[in-house]
């Protein structure tokens, strides 16, 4: 987490704030946990908001049925130039570096050798960058049919929906894993699939609710009591999120 805070481009300042965001309990729940934040920001910085045991940032998720009626993918445009236009690299390729745990050779077209990565979803190391796709937290999929309308029945621009689908100004929206557990995953959300890797799954609903939070997305009835089950398990889990512009 604190490597995806730096290589993302959030100040040092995230490094202080860190300690005070992973010791909040959540009065839900009972038994021992380690501490785990998911971060979309800095503490005290314009927007952000304050940590949130995880059952009160579910709380704060808008409860509304699903509408996948007129869903196609390419609504949300992907991958774009990146945040460094002039890199060679689009925003795949720079999450994937971003997301490196050994630094791969980047030759002419952003293509890369070497390097490796750590998949979270099924705690696999993975030595060749063919093998990872870079997910979208909360899939395209399932953020349309979450897209809060305003109230005269307008849903999400295109400018927004490529914003989402390439945000890396949180270090949470897009991750980089095995391809073979993104596809596991597809467009399902918590009550449907939950990494294989166990010991992940506090960290994946927190990264889930905060990138809901962050975005201003709804959840359904059965997602939300998902959440709350694995919350339960979850005592000093912590949420922060930035809302997204």
């Amino acid at each position: 987490m604190i490597k995806n805070l730096l290589q993302r481009g959030l100040p040092a300042l995230a490094l202080a704030a860190l300690p005070l965001l992973t010791t909040t309990p959540a009065a839900h729940a009972t038994g021992a946990q380690p501490a785990v934040s998911a971060v979309f920001g800095i503490a005290g910085a314009p927007g952000v908001r304050a940590p949130l045991p995880l059952f009160e940032a579910i709380d704060q998720i808008p409860v509304a049925d699903e509408h996948r009626e007129g869903y196609k993918r390419d609504l949300y445009k992907h991958w774009n130039r990146g945040l460094n236009a002039t890199d060679g690299c689009d925003t795949r390729k720079e999450v994937i570096l971003s997301e490196a745990v050994e630094a791969p050779q980047v030759a002419a077209g952003c293509r890369l050798t070497g390097g490796s990565w750590l998949s979270p979803y099924d705690d696999i190391v993975v030595t060749d960058a063919a093998r990872l796709d870079v997910d979208h937290f909360v899939p395209l999929a399932e953020v349309f049919d979450s897209e809060l309308k305003t109230p005269d029945g307008v849903r999400w621009s295109a400018a927004r929906r490529e914003a989402y689908a390439n945000d890396q100004n949180s270090p949470d929206t897009l991750v980089a894993v095995t391809a073979a557990s993104n596809r596991s995953k597809a467009d399902k959300d918590p009550a449907q699939w939950l990494p294989p890797a166990a010991a992940y799954h506090c960290e994946y609903v927190a990264k889930w609710v905060g990138t809901k939070l962050r975005w201003d997305l709804a959840a359904d009835e059965a997602e939300r009591q998902a959440l709350l089950g694995v919350a339960e398990d979850c005592p000093n889990t912590t949420v922060i999120y930035e809302p997204a512009a």
